[in-house]
């Protein structure tokens, strides 16, 4: 039977929990458009004090000026090199002091049929979306064990399955779902948090270079019958990043509008 007490004690750690994010830092690459720029903004909205790392400096600043520039730090950042990683960090613990939770979003997509995938592509795909996880959370790491803080990667329901023509990406976004798996183990018992999200068809940037035909079709498979908001993936981030998953690592949680839960048949006339 539980205590009166025990009720005021849960009600006393959500009001310190909802404190502490006021006074946390959060670091968001690729946070120029989309998911990035809907989680930067979100996370800010929750009282975070946001670095935004992205190569287009007019997109950052372009989300900057939608969050208020006041408790925003815009920094360029090419994800793939390592002194532009080391210096974003740098840069966020000199104007911040700290940093809590780290969004690994940034990330690309090339479509091929498996024959013509070059090795060109190959490795810019394994570079942009796994290589830049690895030296983004490195550099973060010494800032995320002080905090005891938390890492959430942007995976893909392609990193789930395979795909026609996807090759890298599913390759890629795999090793994602993995590497999140293998981190959460070994640095939860230094109190560091690694989980990801894993989106279906979400309605960025990039959907406009998918055929309308493809994107109908995908629609078509998913139950709730539309497309992601970008910020209904940036809300399943911040619950991720926040005190209410404070148990929760090495989760890959599909945001995909119940086309997982299916079994793939068609519906039955």
């Amino acid at each position: 039977m539980t205590k009166s007490g025990d009720y005021s004690q849960r009600i006393n750690n959500y009001v310190e929990g909802q404190v502490m994010e006021e006074n946390r830092v959060a670091v968001v690459t690729g946070a120029g458009s989309g998911i990035g720029r809907a989680t930067a903004i979100r996370l800010a909205a929750d009282g975070y004090r946001v670095t935004l790392a992205g190569r287009r400096e007019s997109a950052l600043t372009e989300t900057a000026n939608l969050i208020g520039t006041e408790g925003t730090l815009v920094t360029i950042c090419d994800v793939t090199n390592p002194d532009a990683v080391q210096s974003t960090l740098d840069q966020t613990i000199s104007t911040f002091g700290r940093i809590d939770v780290l969004v690994n979003n940034a990330g690309i997509s090339r479509t091929a049929a498996f024959a013509t995938v070059n090795l060109r592509d190959w490795r810019a795909v394994m570079a942009a979306d796994v290589e830049s996880i690895v030296l983004v959370t490195q550099a973060a790491l010494p800032g995320l064990l002080e905090t005891r803080g938390s890492v959430i990667n942007v995976a893909s329901l392609a990193g789930l399955g395979g795909d026609p023509k996807m090759t890298m990406y599913n390759a890629a976004k795999g090793a994602v779902v993995n590497l999140t798996r293998s981190l959460a183990v070994e640095l939860a018992p230094q109190g560091v948090r690694v989980n990801a999200v894993a989106p279906s068809l979400t309605l960025t940037d990039a959907v406009a270079d998918i055929p309308p035909d493809d994107v109908a079709e995908f629609i078509r498979r998913i139950p709730m019958g539309r497309a992601a908001d970008p910020a209904e993936i940036a809300d399943v981030i911040a619950f991720l990043a926040g005190n209410d998953a404070r148990f929760g690592t090495g989760v890959i949680l599909p945001v995909d509008g119940g086309l997982r839960a299916s079994s793939g048949q068609p519906p039955h006339r």
